[in-house]
């Protein structure tokens, strides 16, 4: 059993995952979680489906033997972050996250630092998922990500689908008070609650329950 259970980062089919948010609420329930957040993608949930996909959710969370939350899973582009404060409003957290298929590390790092400007962002996904694939950043962006996540508040998933961020950068959130969550990423019920190498490395990193942005549920 994880000490922390808790899964932030989760997709049903109401954009590329597979199951409703009944059988991800049921899997959860299963793995013994006390918290699951629904996060699916931004660009499937437009208008009316939107509408939808909220109502389904509040309506679980009256049924649900663990903690449910409304979230929502932003692309961060050039322009910004595609979550309006509108839809923020009705949601209980969103994560944003880097989709673009970039070359240059020190691009991905800047649009991270647009996500950390959004007031509508809450938490930081797979923050360095393309880094073993492009290059690293240097350690100079590293600390002004770190600082602006530090200054506005924001928090990082610890992402056990890519298995990222490093643990320098987990140990680093957590000396700075930049808060942390657990992430599955699960397309699937079967991989909802799939997060042990986010516990494993956030307690080896020294983390421990207040480090944690939803501790009040665990």
């Amino acid at each position: 059993m994880p000490g922390f259970p808790h899964d932030v980062h989760t997709h049903t089919a109401y954009s590329d995952g597979t199951g409703s948010v009944g059988d991800n609420v049921a899997a959860a329930e299963e793995k013994g979680l006390k918290l699951l957040g629904i996060t699916d993608h931004s660009h499937y949930l437009t208008g009316k489906a939107f509408n939808r996909y909220v109502r389904d959710i509040e309506r679980w969370k009256n049924e649900a033997d663990v903690v449910l939350l409304a979230g929502i899973e932003a692309n961060v582009t050039h322009s910004g972050v595609d979550v309006a404060g509108g839809m923020r409003k009705r949601l209980d957290y969103v994560i944003a996250s880097v989709h673009l298929w970039l070359d240059d590390p020190e691009e991905y790092v800047e649009l991270v630092k647009l996500a950390l400007l959004d007031e509508n962002v809450d938490i930081i996904g797979h923050f360095g998922a393309s880094f073993r694939y492009i290059g690293y950043p240097s350690e100079e962006n590293l600390g002004e990500v770190l600082e602006l996540a530090e200054e506005r508040g924001k928090a990082f998933e610890i992402s056990s689908r890519y298995r990222v961020p490093e643990m320098d950068f987990v140990r680093e959130c957590i000396k700075r008070g930049i808060k942390l969550v657990f992430s599955s990423d699960a397309h699937w019920p079967r991989g909802i609650g799939n997060v042990g190498w986010s516990e494993r490395v956030f307690k080896k990193a020294g983390g421990r329950k207040e480090d944690l942005l939803f501790a009040e549920f665990l």
